[in-house]
């Protein structure tokens, strides 16, 4: 178990912790609040408990803090530390303490795209999410996300299922999984990647750590992707603190007609850049055509080919069939073979669509 930590930052990360309570108030400054100094941080939040926060601050055992998150299985490294990810300096309050679950802190320094988006995601969606996901994977770059429902899952379960790297930063201690719900995907993460909080083991979570979890995602990325998110989503949160530390943000074209499209549609309108698939980008990120990503998996039988293109063209499932040339009963034993191979999936009232 690595421990790099030293005294001052493990003690500055406690504070944060224990003043979570406190710090639910400026939730909306989050940001200006968390870059405060100690002295300030403790005066500007802690209220009728300022001396008693300021007494157990003084009296601190920095060697059991760090020896509770050993415990917790959890590695340590601090903003002092030349290793410490090079992306989370650019924030203006920059975690002074990572715990990592999972042991591949080496990760956290690597090229990295941030995938995030709505968690009532539509199945288009977390089709797009999870094929971007294993379109990255594969092609060597980590994807980070906030293993929050709905897009964050579906990213990293794509990254995962190409057997690549991913990294899931939690708003709560990064020893218990968040969601709770999404425990077996914790456990996937860490085992392949890594599991990331600027909270030590224990932390309760409170709704001002979203924002503040959003900003490691953004700082961690060299490119932020928005797959879906309503106009009040969190996704847009963290493609906004994107921006503001000069990262390039891209998002997936969505429907006019679904709340889901709104906030990708309205960051492609203020010039995000347009992402179709994984290749946009890689070419975002290194240059039209300078790396490619390699075919993720194999053709369809060349007989299969015409019914998944009137698939992918739109045509319902007894159009597509009969555009494509097929009997009824033979063209549904064709449906299930794409379907078995993971070329179309099928969605409400029986309809087949074409998977990412």
């Amino acid at each position: 178990m690595n421990d790099r930590a030293c005294d001052a930052c493990v003690a500055r990360s406690w504070l944060v912790a224990r003043l979570a309570g406190h710090l639910e108030k400026a939730r909306s400054r989050i940001d200006q609040v968390l870059a405060l100094g100690v002295e300030d941080l403790i005066v500007a939040v802690g209220g009728r408990e300022t001396a008693r926060l300021r007494a157990e601050f003084e009296t601190l055992d920095p060697d059991g803090l760090r020896s509770r998150s050993g415990t917790a299985g959890l590695e340590t490294i601090c903003v002092c530390d030349p290793a410490y990810p090079a992306g989370l300096r650019a924030l203006a309050a920059p975690p002074a303490v990572l715990h990592v679950a999972g042991g591949a802190v080496d990760l956290l320094g690597g090229e990295s795209v941030a995938i995030v988006g709505s968690r009532r995601a539509s199945p288009y969606g977390l089709d797009v999410a999870r094929s971007l996901g294993r379109g990255l994977a594969i092609s060597g770059i980590t994807v980070v996300s906030g293993m929050a429902l709905g897009i964050d899952s579906a990213a990293h379960a794509g990254a995962l299922e190409a057997g690549g790297p991913t990294v899931a930063v939690l708003p709560g201690s990064a020893d218990q999984p968040y969601p709770p719900g999404k425990r077996a995907l914790y456990r996937r993460i860490a085992t392949s990647g890594a599991v990331v909080s600027e909270l030590g083991p224990g932390a309760d979570v409170w709704r001002w750590m979203f924002p503040a979890r959003n900003r490691i995602i953004a700082a961690l990325a060299a490119l932020t992707v928005v797959v879906e998110a309503s106009e009040r989503s969190g996704a847009l949160v963290t493609a906004r603190l994107a921006r503001g530390i000069g990262r390039p943000v891209g998002a997936v074209p969505g429907r006019v007609t679904t709340p889901q499209a709104t906030g990708p549609n309205c960051l492609l309108a203020g010039g995000a850049c347009v992402v179709r698939g994984p290749q946009d980008i890689l070419d975002h990120l290194f240059g039209v055509g300078e790396r490619t990503v390699r075919a993720s998996r194999r053709q369809p039988p060349s007989e299969l080919q015409p019914l998944l293109t009137a698939i992918a063209e739109g045509y319902e499932t007894a159009a597509a069939l009969a555009r494509a040339g097929f009997e009824p009963e033979n063209g549904l034993a064709a449906l299930a073979a794409l379907e078995l191979d993971g070329f179309v999936r099928r969605g409400t009232g029986g309809r087949y669509r074409v998977a990412p």
